[in-house]
This record gives structure tokens, C-alpha cells and sequence, in this order.
């Protein structure tokens, strides 16, 4: 082989190997990805590819759900309907109504407008009230567990009324009552209950007792927030320190009127911004609006729930409905949300004075109402008013 010859061959040979080398390299970084990127398992060991999983704790969730109606407002025309031929009073007809929608929530609100002084008081009616205890027993047997008593009839009765008022709803098992108090230590105490698994305080306040006042050194008979702004707030900030969720009654607002007054709207951001969850409002015998103040739910005023008064609007009344949900995370920390606010309208029928019976307005009739489709649409406008976020219809 000549000189030429095998230098032809070497750089030949020199090349072919530069060519294996680059496709042992190509085909060994191949390789590499396939065996370190490739999804399958069953080329790569076990322990090269398992991540180390960090499990993950479910968080505790607790739900309540709260309803609420506004004034027990027994007229002497109601709890004579009411009366048996035994002397005694049964209002469970009258109230019946209300049983499919009440025993879907765990707790149960309503303001006892009128005191429950009972029959050994004397019975009376307006202006200064004194009613049946057999009407409590009727709302205690509907299941309703939270009753407010501070309101502007509070010491229709006096000191005497409240006394016999407060004994009779100790009595009632798993009924909690605030807003009047039969001593200074019983009115001092921060209750804090639970339901669910939910801790909550509530609160009762009302702006005066119709110029009547009570003993002096008695003031905590009733809790009375007029003058007293920053004890009420004072009071729902303890609260949120004690307790996931406050629930505050309030009696306020103009008699009559539709519309939330100065003072109301004024009040009701303060107790927000204090701690407030949920603020309850009565007392002008008409519904007001329902909104959403930042997290905190105000329903302004839920009107009468069965009364004897003689005006449309007087006779239509408010309830409502709230979802509380407690999360506790892994950590043990909890956040409490307060949702799903809706409310829809009862209406008290009754017929020259008898066969009183309330009905959710889903139940009513032309018979019952005449008109009872466009009303309902009418007043329904007024639950929006202030925020059309909150759900209409509860049925």
C-alpha cells in the first residue's frame, strides 16, 4: 500500500471513529433522559423515582344553621283566641305553621315582645303588656331556642314582671334567653354556648322602656344601649375574645317605618367593626332591609311574627335564615364564616279578631289574601333594597 494510500485509510479509519464515538455519546445521553425523565417505573429502581409524600390533614369542619323571626306580640284579642275550655292557653294552632321550616335549623331566634308574666300577674294587654306562658311553651315546643327579652316593654310589669318572666325561661331546658335579668351577677355573667360544636355569645339590648325605668340600683333588669353605646360595645368585644360567633339582638328603629333609620345604620357598623356576627334587629312592627355590613349579617327589622295589630304591613312579617361554618385547620387555628343569608315573609291572618294562624306566604291563597302574589312581590323589594345579594325565598 503506497503513502497516499494509507493516509487515505488512517483518515478514514480516524473519521469512522469520530462517527462511533458521537453515537455512543448521543445514544448514552438517550439513554440518560429516557431512564431519568421517562414515566415508567419499571426501568428506573423504586427509591431513585418516589417523592416523599407529606400527608395532608383533613380540616375540621362544624356547621350551624340559624333561623330567625321577629315579635311574639300577644295582644289580649290573641291569647283569648287562644284560650281552652279549661281556662288554660294553647297558641300551638296559631303557630303550627311555622314547624316544617323551624325544625330545619339548629338554632331558633325570636323576640318575645310581651312579658311572660303568666296568669298569676293577671293577664293584660295593650299598653302595658302581660301574657300566657303557654306561649312560650308553644315556641319552646316549635323547638325556638334563643329568645331575645330586652325591648321596649321590657318593664310593662316592673320589676315583678321580669322576675316571673326570667324564672319561667331558666326553667326551659336548652333555651337560652338574654336581655333582662334577675340580678346584677346573672346580668354581669358572659354566657358563652355552643352548638355544633360552634361557641357563640348573644347579646340582647333595646333603646328604652317606654319612659319607664328600672329601681334605682336595678338597672340590670333590663339592658337598655341608649346613653350606654360604648358599654353595648364594649360587651360584643369581650364577646369576640370568648366566643366564634356573636349574635346580637337589637330593639330600635322608628316604629312603622320600612327604612333603617340614622342611628341604626350608624350603630349597627359600629357593632361590625367591635365583633359582631350577626345583628338581629326588632321593634317597628315592619320589615326593614337585610345587608351584608363587610362579614356581618343585619337583618334591620323582622317585623311581627304574630301580632293583632290591623294594617297590612303590620301583619307581614320577616324570617330569615344563616349558615355558620367553623373550619379548624391542622395547625388548630380556626376562621368562622357566617353565609348563605337569605329571608323570605310570614303573614299573620286572622278573622274579626279570631282564628289567628301564621303562614309562610308560600302557604297563602287569595282566600287568606286577597292580592297575596303581588304583595309578596312588593315587599320583597324591601328585603333587597340595601343589598341584592341576599337570597329571597326560604320554602
Amino acid at each position: 500500500m503506497g503513502r497516499n494510500d494509507r493516509r487515505i485509510h488512517d483518515r478514514t479509519s480516524w473519521q469512522l471513529g469520530v462517527v462511533l464515538a458521537l453515537l455512543c455519546a448521543v445514544l448514552g445521553l438517550a439513554s440518560y433522559v429516557y431512564f431519568h425523565h421517562s414515566g415508567s417505573a419499571a426501568k428506573v429502581p423504586a427509591e431513585e423515582t418516589a417523592e416523599t409524600a407529606v400527608p395532608q390533614a383533613t380540616p375540621e369542619v362544624h356547621t350551624a344553621k340559624l333561623f330567625m323571626t321577629g315579635d311574639g306580640l300577644i295582644h289580649g284579642t290573641v291569647w283569648m283566641d287562644a284560650q281552652t275550655a279549661d281556662g288554660s292557653y294553647d297558641f300551638s294552632p296559631m303557630l303550627e305553621n311555622l314547624q316544617p321550616i323551624v325544625s330545619q335549623y339548629d338554632l331558633k331566634y325570636y323576640n318575645q315582645e310581651t312579658i311572660l308574666g303568666g296568669t298569676e300577674l293577671g293577664l293584660h294587654g295593650y299598653p302595658r303588656f302581660n301574657s300566657p306562658q303557654e306561649f312560650g311553651d308553644a315556641m319552646v315546643g316549635l323547638g325556638f331556642n334563643l329568645v331575645s327579652t330586652a325591648n321596649n316593654h321590657s318593664l310593662d310589669k316592673d320589676e315583678e314582671g321580669i322576675l316571673r318572666s326570667t324564672a319561667y325561661w331558666q326553667k326551659q331546658t336548652g333555651v337560652v334567653m338574654a336581655g333582662t335579668y334577675a340580678s346584677q351577677a346573672d346580668h354581669d355573667a358572659m354566657e358563652v354556648h355552643e352548638i355544633n360544636g360552634i361557641s357563640y355569645v348573644f347579646l340582647s339590648y333595646t333603646y328604652g322602656c317606654n319612659g319607664l325605668e328600672p329601681p334605682a340600683g336595678k338597672e340590670y333588669l333590663v339592658n337598655i344601649y341608649t346613653g350606654h353605646e360604648e358599654e353595648l360595645l364594649a360587651r360584643i368585644k369581650e364577646a369576640r375574645q370568648k366566643a366564634d360567633v356573636v349574635i346580637v339582638a337589637m330593639h330600635w328603629g322608628t316604629e312603622y317605618s320600612m327604612e333603617a333609620n340614622d342611628e341604626q345604620r350608624s350603630l349597627a357598623r359600629q357593632m361590625a367593626d367591635a365583633g359582631a356576627d350577626i345583628i338581629i334587629g326588632c321593634h317597628p312592627h315592619v320589615i326593614e332591609p337585610v345587608e351584608w355590613i363587610g362579614d356581618t349579617i343585619c337583618y334591620y327589622s323582622l317585623g311581627n311574627m304574630i301580632s293583632a295589630q290591623d294594617q297590612q304591613a303590620r301583619l307581614i312579617g320577616m324570617i330569615g335564615g344563616v349558615t355558620i361554618t367553623k373550619t379548624v385547620d391542622a395547625s388548630g387555628a380556626s376562621s368562622v364564616r357566617i353565609s348563605d343569608a337569605k329571608a323570605d315573609l310570614i303573614y299573620t291572618y286572622y278573622e274579626n279578631f279570631t282564628h289567628f294562624k301564621v303562614y309562610p306566604f308560600w302557604e297563602l291563597n287569595d282566600s287568606l289574601l286577597p292580592g297575596w302574589q303581588d304583595i309578596y312581590q312588593q315587599y320583597c323589594k324591601t328585603i333587597t333594597e340595601y343589598d341584592d345579594s341576599i337570597q329571597v325565598g326560604m320554602q
